[in-house]
């Protein structure tokens, strides 16, 4: 568990580590070259590199801090992935239940078990879902399976955005983030494609988050993340959801 340099949200927490790569969003992982540093330092928890590995050991980590904190959960893995059991996923919420001063982000691109899991469950007050929207083709459909669960919060985290993802229904969608891919190989994001989710989002009364344009810039030049800054369409949006009584 460690404070996190994501721009929305706080601190990170990790009872599961490792994937498997689905979709074109992937390809340059983060996490799997943050995890080859990490397994090459001899860092404790990742001694199987990239392998999915649960940490039971890890889970009573937000009980204990009293702080209000927001987490962002399994930033090095997948919590929904298909090798990951019912039963374990039920004892990170149970954690999350446990907890309820600290607010919870989850991500997954395995959009379908959404509905399946909580189908005879409900999802923590405290647990805001959402899912990876990088293209048409893989990320758009994700969207109708999270709208099927009843959650104070669902989010879409449109990034790397690799395309104009063309007309959005963010009906049931609370909070939208965009932003460009980073790193060596990133593939660029252009101004027209996140202008187009931007003026989406307003127009649907959805809150609306500009994280970074990554390693390329507006103008399409290559250059730092940090000198590419933050801004779209003439300023910083960094807009969070009112959390809602799930529906």
């Amino acid at each position: 568990m460690a404070e996190s340099s994501i721009e929305w949200t706080e601190h990170t927490w990790n009872p599961v580590t490792g994937c498997t790569k689905l979709s074109p969003g992937c390809k340059h992982c983060y996490a799997e070259t943050m995890t080859r540093r990490l397994t090459a330092m001899g860092a404790a928890g990742y001694e199987n590199g990239f392998q999915l590995t649960l940490h039971p050991d890890r889970l009573e980590q937000p009980l204990r801090r009293k702080a209000p904190t927001t987490y962002f959960v399994n930033s090095m893995s997948d919590l929904f992935h298909e090798d990951v059991p019912d039963d374990f996923i039920e004892r990170v919420l149970d954690v999350c239940r446990r907890t309820p001063q600290h607010t919870y982000q989850v991500l997954t691109k395995r959009a379908a078990r959404l509905p399946e899991f909580f189908r005879s469950r409900q999802c923590p007050t405290n647990v805001w879902l959402g899912v990876s929207v990088e293209d048409r083709k893989y990320g758009v459909p994700r969207i109708a399976h999270l709208r099927k669960v009843g959650a104070a919060v669902r989010f879409l985290s449109i990034e790397p955005l690799l395309e104009d993802v063309g007309r959005l229904n963010l009906q049931g969608i609370h909070w939208v983030i965009v932003g460009g891919e980073s790193g060596p190989k990133a593939r660029p994001m252009t101004p027209e494609w996140a202008e187009r989710v931007r003026v989406q989002a307003l127009a649907q009364d959805v809150a609306f988050f500009f994280k970074q344009w990554g390693a390329w810039g507006p103008d399409g030049v290559r250059r730092d993340k940090k000198r590419n800054g933050r801004e779209l369409a003439g300023r910083r949006w960094d807009e969070f959801p009112v959390r809602v009584v799930a529906a």
